[in-house]
């Protein structure tokens, strides 16, 4: 099982049944042997990455609440050198924010080359939720999907790699986390009154990222589908995607200067 960058409106299935793994999966010790394997992965090339100084990556999480974002953060970033990674939370935007462009609190937040950014949310709210919540026109949230577009590519250009993941959930899974968050004492505090008025809007979200999706997967900027109804094979299957692209921009160690060759010390 691997995720594919969604190519395609026919790529795009955002129905209940997909939000399921699909096919023959690893028993839940072999799953948990592989997801280490991915996160050492990950861990090693991190190194390399900031040494080589020509990269910086960045993921961007998106998904419905309770989809799993915080936790697929928790887990396969779990090896990482907090060094050299930042996480960058987009909440509703702030009366400053509202005054500029909707890209630019999200452009200060982009990781510099030699590290790696983690979006947790994005750029992407400023298209999903006014649309949803009609505040802006269809014509100004259609021409932000071209606005998106030019941005990433403009990151692309300047050598940063951009994966993005919808952690997609079924209806009822995220139901069953919501009542969790309501009756476990230790995740009470996550729960809010704003989660069930997005819920109410489900066909409405369900759209909204359709069209997010279909209008901004483009080769410089992936968009991957994580069946996310099961915690251990979101984590996997991120974890390989994010190891399998850093392995494939052949990164390496820079030669020492040749000012220190040669040097002897006692």
């Amino acid at each position: 099982m691997k995720l594919e960058p969604v190519t395609s409106k026919r790529s795009i299935k955002l129905d209940d049944a997909h939000a399921r793994p699909r096919g023959s999966l690893k028993s839940d010790k072999a799953l948990e042997r592989a997801t280490e394997k991915q996160i050492k992965r990950i861990s090693d090339l991190q190194r390399v990455l900031y040494a080589d100084g020509r990269y910086a990556l960045l993921i961007v999480l998106q998904g419905r609440d309770a989809s799993g974002k915080d936790g697929t953060i928790r887990r396969v970033f779990t090896a990482v050198n907090p060094q050299g990674c930042t996480v960058a939370s987009f909440k509703a935007p702030t009366e400053l924010e509202q005054r500029h462009d909707f890209l630019w609190r999200v452009h200060a937040q982009v990781p510099p080359r030699g590290m790696i950014g983690i979006f947790n949310r994005s750029h992407y709210e400023d298209v999903l939720v006014p649309r949803v919540r009609a505040s802006i026109t269809k014509k100004e949230w259609s021409a932000r999907y071209d606005e998106i577009n030019d941005f990433e590519e403009m990151l692309s250009r300047n050598g940063v790699v951009i994966l993005k993941f919808m952690l997609h959930i079924s209806r009822d899974e995220q139901k069953r986390r919501l009542l969790e968050r309501l009756t476990d004492e230790t995740k009470n505090w996550k729960f809010r009154v704003g989660d069930l008025e997005d819920r109410a809007k489900w066909e409405d979200y369900t759209e909204a990222y359709e069209g997010a999706l279909k209008h901004t997967a483009t080769k410089w900027a992936p968009w991957y589908i994580v069946p996310a109804d099961d915690k251990d094979v979101r984590d996997w299957l991120v974890a390989r995607t994010i190891a399998d692209a850093l392995d494939d921009l052949e990164l390496r160690y820079p030669p020492a200067d040749p000012s220190v060759r040669g040097i002897h010390f006692e």
